[in-house]
């Protein structure tokens, strides 16, 4: 698979109208950061300013953000950015010294979480809790088999990486991971519960066969490399219980589906009806201060805790924790679990209305803000038209990405203060330009 096959939308080298000053830019990066960094769209953008869910250039163009989750939300929130100076002029230290504020937050941010999850620990990204995760899967269960979906995505870090397949065949994955389709209805057909878990069994099965005791599935629970799978709720029970019922455990990757993105809840595993053992949360914590946690049972905890002192000098220093908790603040004050329920169900019936007058744009899934949308060729999967849609949008100064192991789904993810004001203007824009395909 070619760069131009895995990244649709990428810059690739000789492409796209740069000018004189992003050439320049483009030749320093690759000068200083050397040849493993990758530039969105085919002409890549300098952006120099956020605020909400605009983004803007070095001309003042404002670009409308539908992908950033991290700024959750939104760029630049003025009382997180507050309570961020606040913190950082008072005090910035670890979690060695004893200082009420992590406890004050962490406090809170359990009281999101059903009861059964009573513990949290503090990490600066996504992929050192699931590394985290982990570490405490493999003490609890004495397993270390994985199981993870096909396109799946889970983090940086050399044991993360070897169960991320959405990185490509470059990088390889571990002996101990075992791969799953996606929960697909396309697939699996009106039964996805049954036809996931089946998959689920058979990965168990096959660790076995090979001497791997199961340590762990874990998944994203709006399957967003995948392409976008939320529906029907509660499909994801019986995977759980087989995993568990081989002596694993089930760890749910909420750096992309939580903080209330689905609009179902807080949290992306609330639509399933089920308690995670362990539940991963990234940057979008702190709307992208480097802060990021695991939450887990107190027993499955406990005999990683009694072996081993976990210690991470910045992760919920003084400055995070006030942080993040003015990301709750802001969640809770301008109901934006609310927002993206109502917000998403309107973009999503506007993007199906589009879907019905144009046949390149194919089905339309998600829950809340988090959307995926099939472009598709002659009714079949195609990339290059994603990354023609993507592009173009682009030029409309509208910045989407595309996802999916076939590299053809729109990933429609913008921050949560995204209104229907909002919506109206992507929705207008992809409109001309599918109309055109």
């Amino acid at each position: 698979m070619t760069l131009k096959d895995a990244m649709p939308n990428a810059y690739v080298a000789g492409r796209g109208n740069l000018s004189a000053a992003a050439a320049s830019l483009v030749a320093r990066r690759a000068k200083a950061l050397g040849p493993a960094y990758r530039l969105f769209y085919e002409t890549p953008v300098h952006l120099v300013r956020g605020e909400g869910v605009w983004l803007y250039d070095t001309a003042g163009e404002a670009y409308l953000d539908t992908y950033n989750n991290v700024a959750c939300v939104g760029h630049c929130h003025p009382r997180v950015v507050e309570a961020m100076a606040k913190q950082a002029a008072t005090l910035a230290s670890h979690t060695r010294y004893l200082h009420g504020g992590i406890l004050d937050y962490a406090e809170r941010l359990l009281a999101t979480f059903p009861a059964e999850l009573g513990h949290v620990m503090f990490t600066c990204t996504g992929s050192e809790a699931n590394d985290l995760a982990l570490r405490i899967a493999r003490e609890h269960t004495g397993g270390t088999g994985v199981i993870v979906t096909g396109n799946a995505y889970h983090g940086v870090t050399a044991c993360l990486a070897e169960l991320s397949p959405s990185l490509g065949p470059g990088v390889p994955l571990g002996p101990h991971v075992r791969t799953v389709p996606p929960p697909d209805p396309a697939r699996f057909g009106a039964d996805v519960a049954g036809g996931f878990a089946a998959a689920v069994q058979g990965a168990i099965d096959d660790l076995r066969r090979h001497g791997i005791r199961p340590a762990a599935l874990l998944a994203d629970t709006i399957f967003s490399s995948d392409g976008v799978f939320a529906d029907p709720p509660g499909f994801l029970v019986p995977a759980v219980a087989a995993v568990r019922a081989a002596g694993g455990i089930f760890i749910a990757d909420e750096v992309q589906p939580g903080f209330g993105r689905t609009g179902a809840a807080m949290w992306g595993f609330a639509r399933h009806g089920l308690v995670p053992d362990m539940v991963s949360l990234g940057k979008p914590l702190g709307n992208g201060y480097p802060v990021a946690g695991l939450v887990v049972r107190p027993e499955v905890l406990a005999a990683f805790g009694a072996k081993a002192r976990y210690f991470n000098t910045f992760g919920g220093n003084a400055v995070a924790a006030a942080t993040a908790s003015a990301v709750l603040d802001a969640i809770e004050d301008e109901r934006l679990v609310e927002n993206a329920r109502a917000t998403g169900a309107y973009l999503a019936a506007g993007l199906r209305d589009l879907a019905a007058a144009h046949n390149c744009i194919g089905e339309v899934r998600g829950a809340g803000l988090f959307i995926g949308a099939d472009i598709l060729r002659e009714g079949k999967a195609d990339a290059g038209l994603a990354g023609q849609v993507v592009n173009r949008l682009r030029e409309a100064r509208v910045l989407i990405s595309a996802t999916g192991a076939a590299g053809n789904v729109l990933k429609i993810r913008p921050p949560l203060v995204f209104t229907r004001e909002h919506a109206d203007i992507f929705l207008d824009r992809i409109g001309q330009i599918v109309a055109t395909l």
